[in-house]
């Protein structure tokens, strides 16, 4: 029986910090889709198997919380984890009332995202706890200790 890799949409209009995240997810064994706003990243739930999806707030045509109402409404029980740089608390309490797994500020650290993410196929999927380089290691480009603040050096 051949073991499914996990994926992970990973959906924001700035490429730059699409293709980071990519580098953080593909190296520990995860299927990678991007899309650059919010009706590409609804585009590629409905035609692919995604088992947590990672979208931005503010992002073109639609925003991630946008995204994940649509989930939520066609009853998509999946994983969602809403970044954004500009929170605030009426954005904190819709995502919220969606049941979004978890809000991530942004700027924010790999290794905080790779834990985030796992934890959320855990929960969601019982994906099991073997791969240790999901929690143990640096991120490809991040110092191997982050400074509690949050930030990489």
């Amino acid at each position: 029986m051949a073991v499914q890799l996990p994926s992970i949409l990973i959906s924001d209009d700035d490429q730059a910090l699409r293709e980071t995240i990519r580098g953080i997810f593909e190296p520990a064994g995860f299927r990678t889709y991007l899309a650059g706003d919010g009706e590409e990243a609804i585009k590629i739930v409905h035609s692919e198997c995604v088992h947590v999806v990672l979208v931005d707030m503010h992002m073109p045509k639609l925003t991630g919380l946008d995204v994940v109402r649509w989930l939520r409404r066609y009853n998509r029980v999946l994983p969602c984890i809403l970044m954004s740089a500009n929170l605030d608390s009426d954005i904190e309490r819709e995502a919220k009332a969606l049941q979004t797994f978890r809000i991530v500020a942004k700027p924010f650290s790999g290794s905080d995202l790779r834990k985030t993410v796992v934890h959320a196929l855990r929960r969601f999927h019982n994906w099991p706890a073997t791969d240790q380089t999901m929690t143990d290691q640096p991120a490809t480009g991040e110092a191997a200790t982050d400074d509690p603040s949050g930030q990489s050096h």
